[in-house]
C-alpha cells in the first residue's frame, strides 16, 4: 500500500527530475538538495545574458521596462536593481491566514528547481540564500489569499521572498519572527537584487504547485483508506465480492477501477463472514457497495491525471520573460496556472465523491437491513445509537459539494486589462485541501459505523487485514453498547487515519500474510 521505490540520498536542483514524493522528502529533510556544477554553469550563463541586455538597452520586459500595463515604460540602467526591490514590496498584498509552513517550504523548493534550469537570469547567490532558508527550516510567512493564478502567483511569491531583502516574517522553530532579526542572528545581510531577479522570483505557479504536490500525497492516502474502510463496511453489510471479479473489469479496463477491484478482492479473501452468505437470495448489493471499483476507481484516475500534470509542472520553467540569450528572449505565458487549475478542480470533485459514497454506506448501515439492527444499536429507543454521526457526514458532504464549483471556470481581468484572463488556480488548490479535510472526517465516521456493524457478525471473523484494522479501532474506540459522546470516538478515529497508523496496520498485516494490495508504480507519488 505504501511506495517502496528507493529515494535518492541527494537531489540536484536544475538537472534532476523532481517528483511529488522527492519534493515532499526534501521538505521533510529526508533528502539533501543542492545545485550541481552543471546547473551552476547554466545559472551563471543566464545571469550574464541578462547583464548584456541591461547594458545594450534593448527593451526586454521586466529588465528595463515597468511591469504589467507599464511594460512600455523605460527603466534606466541605474534603476534596474531598485525596480526589482520595488516589485517585491508592491506585490506583497496577500491577506488571510498564513499557509502551512510545509506548503511554503515546497514553494521554495519548486522555485529553486525552476530557476536553476538557467532561463531566468537569477544570481547564484540568490538561489543559495533560498536554499539556506530551506536547509535551516526558516520558512517565510505567506498569506493564503491574493493570487489570481496568472502572471504567476504574484502576491504569495512576493511574501515568500521578502525575507531575501530583509523584510517580512519567517517561522523560526515554529514562531513568527521578523526576517531582519533572523538574518542578523545568523550574521547575514539582505540580498541586493540584480536586474530581473525580483520578477523571476515572483513569476511562476509555485503556490498552485505546492498545494498540488501536497494534495497528491493526501489524496493518495485517502484513496487507500477509502478502499479499506469500504471493504470493512461491505463485511458489516454482508455484501458480495463477486462485483470485484477481475474478468468483469477486464471488459471495462479503466486502470483505477481495476486497481480498486483487485484491492477489494485481496482484502476480502478468506473471510468467514463472506463465506457465510454464499448462495444467499440477495441478487445485487446497493451501488455504494457494488460500485466501489467504478467510483473509487474514477477518483484514482483523476488523481493519476493530476499527478502526471504536476510532475510536468515540477520540472518546468514558469518564468517570464524566458531568456535564451541576450538577443533571444520571449515574453510568453508559462506563468499561467490554467493547466493545473483545471486539474485541481477536477480532483476536487474526485475527492468529494469519495466522501459522497462513504456517506451513503453510513446511511445504509443505519437502515436496519441485511441483519443489522436499526442505527447499529441493539437497544434502540432509549439509545439513539449511530443516528446522528450520519448527520455530520451529510453536512460535510454538502459542504464539499459547495466547494466543487470550479474556480478555473471564472476569470476577472487584472492589471488594467493587460492580464485579461487568469486561472484562479490558487483558489482551486486551497479548496481541494478543504475538501480533503472534510473527507478525512467522513472516513473516520464510516470507520466508526463499519467497526460497529462487524460486531453484529460475530463470532464470524473477516479476512486478516480487516480483522487487524478492526482490532486497532477497538484499541482506541470500544464497542458501542449505549449512547456516549460520539465526537470523541470520531476524533480518535480521525487521528488514526491522518497519522497513517490505520493504513500502516493494514500494510504490515498484508505483508505478514502475503496479501497483494497492489500499489503499482504508475500510481506512486514518486
Amino acid at each position: 500500500m505504501s511506495d517502496k521505490r528507493a529515494m535518492p540520498d541527494t537531489f540536484n536542483y536544475g538537472t534532476g527530475r523532481l517528483s511529488s514524493g522527492i519534493c515532499l522528502a526534501i521538505a521533510a529533510g529526508k533528502i539533501k538538495a543542492k545545485i550541481d556544477p552543471a546547473a551552476a554553469a547554466r545559472i551563471q550563463s543566464s545571469w550574464e545574458e541578462v547583464q548584456k541586455i541591461v547594458h545594450s538597452q534593448q527593451p526586454v520586459y521586466g529588465i528595463n521596462t515597468g511591469f504589467g500595463p507599464l511594460c512600455d515604460t523605460h527603466i534606466s540602467e541605474h534603476d534596474t536593481s531598485q525596480l526589482q526591490v520595488n516589485i517585491l514590496k508592491s506585490h506583497s498584498v496577500g491577506v488571510g491566514n498564513p499557509i502551512p509552513q510545509e506548503i511554503a517550504k515546497i514553494m521554495m523548493i519548486t522555485k529553486v528547481h525552476a530557476l536553476a534550469q538557467g532561463y531566468s537570469g537569477i544570481a547564484a547567490q540568490t538561489l543559495e540564500r533560498i536554499i539556506w532558508h530551506i536547509d535551516h527550516d526558516i520558512i517565510p510567512v505567506v498569506p493564503e489569499k491574493g493570487s489570481v493564478g496568472a502572471s504567476g502567483d504574484l502576491a504569495p511569491l512576493s511574501h515568500l521572498f521578502l525575507p531575501l531583502i530583509g523584510f517580512g516574517e519567517v517561522y523560526q522553530q515554529g514562531v513568527k519572527v521578523p526576517a531582519a532579526e533572523v538574518l542578523a542572528q545568523y550574521h547575514l545581510k539582505p540580498i541586493v537584487l540584480g536586474p530581473k531577479e525580483g520578477l523571476a522570483l515572483i513569476n511562476g505557479t509555485q503556490f498552485i504547485l505546492a498545494f498540488a504536490v501536497k494534495a497528491i500525497q493526501r489524496l493518495s492516502h485517502a484513496l487507500d483508506t477509502a478502499d479499506l474502510i469500504g471493504a470493512m463496511s461491505l463485511e458489516g453489510l454482508t455484501g458480495s465480492k463477486k462485483p470485484f471479479d477481475v474478468r468483469l473489469h477486464e471488459l471495462r479496463p479503466f486502470k483505477g477501477n481495476q486497481i480498486v477491484a483487485q484491492r477489494l478482492s485481496a482484502l476480502l479473501e478468506g473471510s468467514a463472514i463472506g463465506a457465510s452468505h454464499i448462495g444467499c437470495n440477495r441478487v445485487q448489493d446497493p451501488y455504494s457497495i457494488r460500485c466501489m471499483p467504478q467510483v473509487h476507481g474514477a477518483s484514482r484516475n483523476a488523481w493519476q491525471h493530476l499527478k502526471e500534470l504536476t510532475e510536468i509542472e515540477l520540472n518546468s520553467v514558469t518564468d517570464n520573460p524566458i531568456i535564451f540569450s541576450a538577443e533571444d528572449s520571449i515574453s510568453g505565458g508559462n506563468f499561467h496556472g490554467q493547466p493545473l487549475a483545471m486539474a485541481l478542480d477536477y480532483v476536487t470533485v474526485a475527492a468529494a465523491e469519495l466522501g459522497n459514497i462513504s456517506d451513503r454506506r453510513c446511511y445504509l448501515m443505519n437502515e436496519g437491513k441485511f441483519g443489522l439492527p436499526k442505527l447499529l444499536t441493539a437497544n434502540a429507543g432509549l439509545n439513539s445509537g449511530l443516528m446522528i454521526p450520519q448527520y455530520t457526514t451529510a453536512a460535510l458532504v454538502t459542504e464539499n459539494k459547495t466547494l466543487c464549483f470550479p474556480a478555473s471556470a471564472d476569470s476577472v481581468p487584472t492589471s488594467m486589462g493587460q492580464e485579461d484572463h487568469v486561472s484562479m488556480g490558487s483558489i482551486s488548490g486551497r479548496k481541494l485541501h478543504q475538501v480533503i479535510d472534510n473527507l478525512e472526517y467522513i472516513q473516520a465516521i464510516e470507520l466508526l459505523y463499519a467497526a460497529q456493524a462487524i460486531e453484529f457478525r460475530r463470532p464470524l471473523a473477516s479476512a486478516p487485514v480487516i480483522e487487524a484494522c478492526h482490532q486497532l479501532v477497538r484499541e482506541h474506540v470500544p464497542i458501542i453498547n449505549e449512547d456516549r459522546i460520539f465526537a470523541e470516538d470520531i476524533n480518535q478515529l480521525h487521528r488514526l487515519i491522518t497519522s497513517g497508523k490505520f493504513l500502516a496496520t493494514a500494510e504490515q498485516t498484508a505483508i505478514q500474510n502475503q496479501i497483494n494490495l497492489h500499489k503499482n508504480e504508475e500510481f506512486s507519488i514518486f
